[in-house]
């Protein structure tokens, strides 16, 4: 088995990240230096959900599994890329968005979303975005998805002072069967190939909601 190619879909983490509202802001600050003590280490401050990060069940669900507790069967497997480009602003993906691919999904599949909003990326139109809709949710559940993935800040609709929204209902619904949301993924638009295999793997963190993930894409050489 040869790699032909490795896509990275992942933001990079730095200060200058762009969280979700009221999450912590990223801090880096030099814990020690080579001229200091012979050595570079960096101390990190941020959330567990900074970046393009996963979900585990306990981030909206008290008896839900930590992301350490989180089968990582769930972190990989063949992709299925959904292409919503063209979505309005804050629109939901209805269930009409999804039928096209439902039999195309496979067991162990993992769903990405590609609305191509990364373009909106560092501006307040990034929580504008469009947002999984509960049918088209459950339809993907009744295939057997457990790993949503998106290049949107949030599967639900992100509130605002203007858009109270509704809560969370898709984190719930996908909380509930133990699966898992990626959020804020880049570079859809590279996946040119068809069943790349998907890599989202986040830190092992103990009891934690969720994890700063580094996802992939890999192409196999034919």
């Amino acid at each position: 088995m040869r790699i032909r190619r490795v896509v990275d879909l992942s933001l990079p983490i730095d200060p200058t990240t762009q969280v979700y509202p009221g999450d912590p802001a990223v801090r880096f600050r030099p814990a020690a230096t080579i001229d200091r003590e012979g050595f570079n280490l960096l101390g990190i401050e941020m959330g567990s959900q900074t970046g393009t990060n996963c979900d585990a069940p306990y981030h909206f669900l008290g008896s839900g599994a930590p992301i350490d507790e989180v089968a990582l069967e769930l972190f990989a497997g063949p992709g299925l890329v959904i292409d919503l480009r063209g979505k309005p602003p804050r629109a939901a993906i209805g269930l009409g968005d999804v039928a096209p691919y439902l039999d195309r999904v496979e067991p162990g599949a993992i769903v990405l979303f590609h609305t191509g909003w990364p373009a909106h990326y560092g501006t307040l139109a990034y929580f504008d975005h469009p947002y999984l809709g509960v049918e088209a949710a459950r339809a993907l559940l009744d295939r057997g998805v457990r790993t949503f993935c998106l290049d949107t800040q949030n599967i639900d609709e992100t509130p605002d002072a203007r858009h109270p929204g509704a809560g969370f209902p898709v984190h719930r619904l996908i909380a509930e069967v133990g699966g898992v949301v990626v959020e804020n993924l880049r570079g859809l638009e590279r996946l040119d190939w068809d069943h790349p295999l998907i890599t989202v793997f986040p830190l092992r963190l103990t009891g934690a909601d969720g994890s700063p993930t580094r996802a992939v894409a890999i192409e196999f050489a034919a």
